[in-house]
């Protein structure tokens, strides 16, 4: 009940700041005729490029650093273009350093089951239990039948989150609370699963599924290195990420994801319950929101001060892969809680992009 109550003062702080705010909601578009770097696969070169040189204000960018590093920040990049505009590290860290990234890294699961799907190994509308067999959860069989690979890619699987474990994926922890695709809940345990689905179709450990189809692809150091469901990677191999899906699934001229269909629907409401959620992702600019742990529907979007385009993958205490295809700009915030503990959405996205609006002139 605390952390839902901090999250209702955060959503109205939210509110506040969008009704203070007319520029909210428009964004100006970055073009250039520059082709998009893609650093190598292999090695620390990276190019780079001053805030000055693209319009941006670099006293106010390094502001919105020096604002991060209070809110126990260790690593913080922006891109734009691809190339790096500024990059820093804080708590001895360094750019080879590894951290898990919590629930952002959902929105990679996402990513790879796009790959997945195209390639013919799952199919997301099908039955999840035909890929994990009957009797996953404890539900009845024709309730169990109803849930599909796209209900927990949108969280709308209907077992109960409100479980004392939500990370146990045991059928004695999988209980009905609604019709699958009828209740959108942020719960873990489906999305766990999520993971044993594209293991058992693909016939490999998901880990290596995801380093064969993704983290070899675009020079991810981290490789393999997933544990209890959880990807730990460095910041920059969060911002290759970014830089991939900012680019809708191409790399260097090698379109990863070719299926634009499920690209789309990733990166743009799934359902009609939580606006703000695609597959996997969050969205802002949305006209109401919903935040893990609760069933409040808020008429807001989730980050008034941020892009309306813009689509997140967001962990908790704030592990942030920010996407904004208007600004042709890559955020990646890694570190420990920078605000009320919270999952997902925060004060801190807020107030962050608060500093950076200032910097970036949008």
């Amino acid at each position: 009940m605390k952390k839902i109550t901090l999250l209702l003062l955060t959503a109205i702080s939210f509110a506040a700041c969008k009704k203070s705010d007319s520029g909210t909601g428009s964004t100006t578009t970055t073009t250039t005729t520059d082709p998009y770097y893609y650093p190598p696969l292999t090695g620390d070169t990276w190019e780079t490029k001053t805030a000055a040189s693209i319009g941006w204000d670099e006293t106010q960018l390094q502001a919105a650093f020096d604002y991060a590093a209070t809110k126990s920040t260790y690593g913080l990049i922006v891109l734009q273009h691809g190339k790096i505009v500024k990059e820093q590290y804080w708590n001895s860290w360094t750019k080879d350093t590894k951290y898990y990234i919590a629930s952002a890294g959902k929105s990679v699961v996402a990513f790879v089951a796009g790959i997945a799907q195209q390639e013919g190994t799952i199919n997301i509308n099908s039955k999840t239990s035909q890929y994990l067999g009957t009797g996953w959860t404890s539900l009845p069989l024709a309730k169990e039948n109803l849930i599909t690979v796209k209900h927990q890619l949108t969280m709308t699987t209907g077992l109960d989150d409100g479980v004392p474990d939500q990370d146990c994926t045991t059928p004695s922890c999988l209980i009905y609370k609604a019709d699958a695709g009828t209740r959108w809940a942020y719960h873990n345990a489906p999305y766990h699963l999520l993971q044993n689905v594209i293991a058992a179709a693909s016939g490999k450990t998901f880990a290596q599924y995801a380093k064969e189809k993704l983290n070899d692809k675009i020079g991810m150091t981290s490789n393999d290195f997933w544990l209890n469901y959880i990807f730990y990677c460095t910041t920059r191999d969060a911002s290759r990420f970014g830089s991939l899906v900012l680019r809708k699934g191409e790399w260097n001229g090698t379109q990863l994801l070719t299926d634009q269909n499920y690209f789309t629907a990733m990166t743009t409401t799934s359902q009609n319950l939580n606006l703000s959620y695609g597959y996997l992702w969050w969205l802002n600019g949305k006209a109401s929101c919903m935040v893990p742990q609760s069933q409040v529907v808020y008429p807001i979007s989730l980050i008034p001060n941020a892009p309306a385009d813009m689509y997140m993958a967001l962990g908790k205490d704030d592990k942030k892969i920010y996407v904004i295809p208007s600004l042709d700009a890559v955020v990646v915030r890694l570190g420990d809680n920078g605000s009320v503990s919270t999952l997902g959405p925060s004060s801190f996205d807020n107030e962050l992009w608060g500093k950076l609006k200032l910097a970036m002139k949008y």
